[in-house]
């Protein structure tokens, strides 16, 4: 589920009066997975729904980042949380690969 789009190229964009760089940044996510990981690490919600940074590079090319779910969780030592994260994050890099390719 898309919850928000940013467009933080924008802001370059208005100053130097070009039409680059095109830089957004999706807020996405799916709340019964986040539903589930809040149960055993409430401290998740901090960290959901996830973001995703697609980056048009000048020199060409588009990058996409993500930070894994389960690198944020494993502070918190839920076992539980971070099985659930792990999967969430294979499932964002699946889809991120797709989209990608």
């Amino acid at each position: 589920m898309l919850f928000m789009e940013l467009d933080h190229g924008a802001i370059l964009r208005e100053e130097s009066g070009n039409d680059t760089p095109k830089i957004v940044r999706l807020v996405i996510g799916n709340p019964l997975i986040m539903k589930e990981m809040a149960k055993h690490a409430p401290d998740a919600g901090s960290y959901a729904p996830i973001t995703i940074l697609v980056d048009e590079r000048p020199e060409g090319g588009v990058r996409l980042s993500y930070d894994r779910m389960a690198s944020l969780l494993a502070p918190y030592g839920s076992a539980d949380a971070l099985a659930i994260a792990r999967d969430l994050d294979s499932k964002i890099e699946t889809l991120l690969r797709e989209s990608a390719g």
